[in-house]
């Protein structure tokens, strides 16, 4: 039995509606499983439609290289590469400080 575009996007919206697995839900309904798992697998080769990237997407971000420390109105701004071999002195200067 032939099925029309329509009808197979029928039969396949109630199957994603269902939570079940293709085969069981084949057999239950009277369809060949075989059959109907081959129209709920993607096609390899069928092309994306385009989609546009919003402007904000595309600007770069700005990596973190750095460590920033906030405490009421004071800042601490510290390159990772300094964190990095010296974190355990900078915490003590720290704690003494603030």
């Amino acid at each position: 039995m032939k099925f029309s575009k329509e009808e197979k996007a029928m039969w396949l919206d109630d199957w994603k509606k269902s939570g079940k697995n293709p085969w069981a839900y084949a057999r239950e309904n009277g369809l060949v499983p075989q059959t109907f798992t081959s129209w709920a697998r993607p096609r390899k080769g069928k092309r994306q439609a385009f989609v546009e990237v919003p402007k904000q997407v595309l600007q770069p971000t700005r990596l973190v290289q750095e460590i920033m420390i906030e405490k009421g109105d004071i800042r601490i701004h510290i390159p990772l590469s300094v964190w990095s071999e010296s974190s355990k002195v900078i915490l003590e200067g720290l704690s003494v400080a603030l």
